[in-house]
């Protein structure tokens, strides 16, 4: 690899007239996220310009969305995108439920600090003045990221935990919501995993659908998110692609967004799961839906 040469083959790609757009897809698809940020610094100080403006003048769409993210640091593309989550019309709950159930600790610390830096504000301030009742609160506790990490599992506490969530939901009328999220936002995931088998055994329903039928909207969502990220986060995944791609439209934001973000962590898990879960391959979903430079280079991310 050698970042001199990316970096005047990129600036060949789009001098003169027109723009080889192959060309940069090529480039920037066998690049991983940090040799991408040496091409970026490179590119600077060989040529003195600045790449992303560059790759903005010549590109546009969607196409443009997927490179820009492909060069943004990982954290910084988390943070861009609850940014635009939550400032501009409307608010994406969707994009905050899935980065903020689905990172680690680490991740989410590292988005807290890069958030303040970038908007002079913190995530947790945002959040609040964007969203409302428990939904609100769910987000702010899994904004903390101060989830146990830990393997251990005391069977005992489990048990208890299980008959917890069963007396908060479908064993009174109405539900103690708050008692959910206590458990499902704090506990290690093994201990979580062993909570849903006692539940079943006490509640004779899986807890997703106690999740269903005792919660809506938002709130319903975000737990949701939480026991599918606890169990498989490859199938929350593909799941999140699959319906950004099924029915009528595509939900671009989700579909580039998790193909950016998961490209270089767990894509191949999340193109099995996705042929499990729906007979068919993420990589011939993505040719059926999409069309273009943006295809081509949602497919090379995908691989295979």
């Amino acid at each position: 690899f050698s970042a001199e040469q990316e970096a005047q083959a990129l600036r060949k790609a789009m001098k003169g007239f027109g723009t080889d757009e192959d060309a940069i897809i090529e480039i920037l698809t066998k690049l991983n996220v940090s040799q991408r940020q040496q091409v970026l610094i490179t590119y600077k100080s060989s040529i003195g310009r600045d790449l992303i403006d560059d790759l903005k003048s010549e590109l546009s769409g969607n196409f443009e969305r997927v490179i820009i993210g492909m060069m943004t640091p990982t954290t910084m593309y988390d943070v861009h995108e609850l940014r635009r989550a939550m400032k501009g019309a409307g608010t994406d709950e969707g994009c905050l439920i899935e980065i903020l159930a689905s990172r680690t600790n680490e991740e989410i610390q590292r988005i807290n600090e890069n958030y303040k830096c970038q908007y002079g504000c913190t995530l947790e301030e945002d959040i609040v003045s964007d969203t409302s009742s428990l939904f609100r609160r769910v987000l702010v506790s899994l904004a903390t990221g101060n989830r146990d990490e830990g393997t251990y599992v005391d069977d005992a506490l489990a048990q208890q935990d299980a008959q917890c969530l069963y007396e908060a939901g479908e064993k009174k009328w109405g539900t103690d919501e708050v008692q959910f999220m206590a458990i499902l936002c704090t506990r290690n995931r093994y201990h979580l995993l062993r909570v849903f088998d006692a539940y079943r055994g006490i509640a004779n329903k899986d807890i997703t659908d106690s999740i269903k039928s005792e919660m809506s909207g938002d709130l319903e969502d975000a737990l949701l998110a939480v026991v599918k990220c606890v169990r498989n986060k490859p199938a929350y995944f593909a799941e999140r692609l699959y319906k950004s791609m099924k029915g009528l439209g595509t939900d671009d934001n989700t579909l580039i967004r998790v193909m950016v973000s998961r490209s270089e962590i767990d894509m191949l898990d999340i193109r099995r799961e996705f042929l499990t879960m729906y007979g068919k391959s993420l990589y011939s979903f993505i040719k059926g839906d999409c069309s273009g430079d943006y295809r081509k280079v949602l497919l090379r991310l995908c691989g295979g």
